[in-house]
């Protein structure tokens, strides 16, 4: 239809044709990419100072001090002048000590509205930051190759990544030896992740796993325990109910910068860009409206709308849909996984976006 052609039953004056996500092929330059690492929106006007401490765990107030003061401590000149240095200079010795923090802590207790803090508190320029998620760090590696990320990054003074993944070998292996390059030419390290829902002793033993699977780098992290409310007592939201296609459809039309897309050729849409274009492939949309919600047929592309769905949660993009409820996207064998965890987090984020939704429909 047409920009200028209602939806049926609509005025022609107040409607217009819905974007499209699945007519989108983004192509992000290099330097786009590493621009873009900063806090999402979401975490924008986050500082230490907006971070309520729950009185009864002292653990909370005691991350705010230590972070303040690594952060306080990152100012002046690049550790080792690393990026800067002539062809001919001599290789600095490795900095010795703790170069990085490791939040360590259970689902919801503001790791990340600490980890966001950290990045602003910094005395340095956002040029000379850096911020994302590990998902969205091997996607970097991904786009510029091992050897451009590192010349890349090597030149900042602070790398931040938020929920580190313990989930993949792989992609673990590939981070562990790119944060020993960057520890090696002075670049600070600070990182969060969470532990699998519903494994025993949660929080407890995610820094001894953190540090087991960073390889060689445990010297140069403080864990910092961060207490508060176990993510097990409190369980996932419940999926708001979906609509049905007509709604979701009349929305997209009523609703400026809205896309409108069938799920299952999203998905298939999806396989065709690369994930660290997900972000591009967002750009200007108010809000994603989605017919035929269907459980997501296997984990390669499971995988790919949990990343869509961070990016969506980062830039708070509501998302309407009609079919399936998304807590009813993954199979049980996927929620029983090894990627569980993602899966877990996804639902939550793509929930959260739904309640933000229900405002689009007409009642």
């Amino acid at each position: 239809m047409s920009s200028s052609t209602a939806f049926p039953g609509q005025s022609p004056l107040a409607e217009t044709a819905p974007l499209s996500l699945c007519a989108r092929e983004p192509h992000v330059p290099a330097d786009r990419l590493v621009a873009e690492m900063v806090p999402p929106p979401r975490f924008d006007s986050v500082r230490f100072d907006t971070y309520v401490p729950d009185p009864n765990q002292p653990s909370q107030s005691e991350a705010v001090t230590v972070l303040a003061g690594f952060a306080a401590g990152l100012g002046g000149a690049h550790a080792t002048g690393a990026g800067r240095r002539k062809w001919f200079s001599k290789k600095p010795a490795a900095p010795t000590g703790p170069r990085g923090v490791y939040l360590d802590g259970g689902y919801g207790v503001g790791k990340t509205h600490l980890l966001a803090s950290l990045w602003h508190a910094t005395p340095a320029e956002p040029s000379l930051k850096a911020f994302g998620t590990f998902v969205e760090l091997t996607n970097l590696v991904g786009a510029l190759g091992f050897q451009q990320t590192v010349q890349t990054l090597s030149g900042h003074r602070l790398l931040c990544i938020d929920e580190f993944e313990l989930d993949d070998p792989g992609d673990t292996v590939l981070v562990s030896s790119l944060l020993r390059r960057l520890v090696e030419n002075g670049v600070a390290l600070a990182a969060t992740s969470n532990t699998l829902p519903g494994k025993l002793g949660e929080g407890r033993f995610a820094a001894v796993d953190f540090l087991r699977e960073i390889q060689g780098l445990s010297a140069h992290f403080r864990p910092l325990r961060i207490d508060g409310e176990d993510y097990r007592h409190r369980g996932l939201p419940e999926a708001p109910p979906p609509y049905d296609d007509e709604q979701v459809t009349r929305a997209a039309y009523a609703t400026p910068g809205a896309s409108l897309d069938d799920f299952p050729g999203l998905l298939e849409h999806l396989a065709r860009v690369h994930p660290s274009r997900y972000g591009a492939l967002t750009d200007g949309i108010g809000a994603v409206c989605l017919t035929g919600v269907t459980a997501v047929p296997d984990q390669s592309t499971a995988l790919r709308l949990v990343v869509l769905a961070d990016r969506l949660y980062d830039r708070e993009v509501p998302v309407l849909a009609s079919g399936l409820p998304f807590d009813k996207l993954f199979s049980d064998e996927m929620l029983n996984g090894g990627y569980r965890k993602k899966y877990f987090r996804a639902i939550s984020r793509l929930t959260a976006l739904a309640r933000d939704a229900k405002g689009l429909v007409a009642q």
